[in-house]
């Protein structure tokens, strides 16, 4: 049980670029109530500014991952502006997630659900442990699960995730890595090894070409064809002019390794 003096998000940083943002009120599972969305916000708001940030991980204590809203502090002010204004601010959270300049990695070690499973749709790479349960249960309670439905949608084959909206059934781990929610499933003693490779992975990248290549890849997916290798070619002919980029190009040539 958290004392009532724990922060609801704890934020780590591993003095190599690592920032682990852990999401602290296992007593309700996680649920994202308005002062834990107002917690991230203003972590992803310091983080988008630190130019020695290399990878985010979005973990969770207790059992769950995150159970979605806080249900019971909604049901407290049924407002339809306060409605509107707590799913703007979430859904502010959910684009600062992908606005950060480096990859941002959910370690899921329990049950997402709802905005929860929309979280973890949100994060650029996922990995689950092999228990672990993912459902958009909203549908259940008269609620279709609309905000979580964008980055679903966004993730998944349409048919896959609109099974998954309008049933609102859970899948497991294996569903989701199959379905594309996830990147890869660990058991759970080696959850935390499994994000530690993914992440030492990223770290051995150029940030730039990161960076340039995640805003890319976002922007791409809502363009057209034509104008998506418009943006790509500009991007590439950008990136092909800083160092990193052509250190990397020269040690393959010279067949070294890149002086990064």
């Amino acid at each position: 049980m958290k004392s009532a003096q724990e922060p609801l998000l704890l934020r780590h940083d591993d003095g190599r670029g690592l920032t682990t943002l852990t999401l602290n009120r296992p007593e309700a599972f996680n649920a994202l109530s308005e002062e834990l969305l107002e917690a991230l916000q203003v972590q992803l708001d310091a983080l988008a500014h630190d130019p020695s940030l290399r990878a985010v991980v979005i973990a969770a204590s207790g059992k769950a991952f995150c159970a979605g809203h806080d249900l019971r502090q909604m049901r407290a002010e049924p407002d339809l502006a306060y409605y509107r204004h707590l799913f703007d601010q979430c859904g502010r959270m959910m684009l600062s997630v992908q606005g950060l300049p480096v990859p941002v990695i959910a370690k899921v070690q329990g049950v997402a659900t709802a905005a929860g499973c929309q979280l973890v749709a949100q994060c650029d790479l996922a990995v689950a442990a092999r228990t672990a349960r993912f459902a958009v249960s909203g549908v259940n309670l008269g609620l279709f699960c609309a905000t979580p439905s964008v980055p679903l949608s966004r993730n998944l084959p349409r048919k896959a995730a609109f099974e998954m909206l309008a049933t609102g059934e859970f899948i497991d781990a294996a569903q989701a890595q199959a379905w594309g929610l996830i990147n890869r499933v660990a058991e759970p003693e080696e959850l935390d090894q499994t994000v530690q490779h993914l992440v030492d992975q990223i770290r051995g990248k150029p940030r730039l070409a990161l960076a340039l290549g995640k805003q890319l890849f976002y922007r791409q997916l809502e363009a057209g064809t034509r104008a998506a290798y418009d943006d790509a070619a500009q991007t590439m002919a950008c990136n092909m002019m800083d160092a990193t980029a052509l250190e990397g190009v020269q040690a393959f040539l010279d067949k070294r390794p890149p002086a990064w």
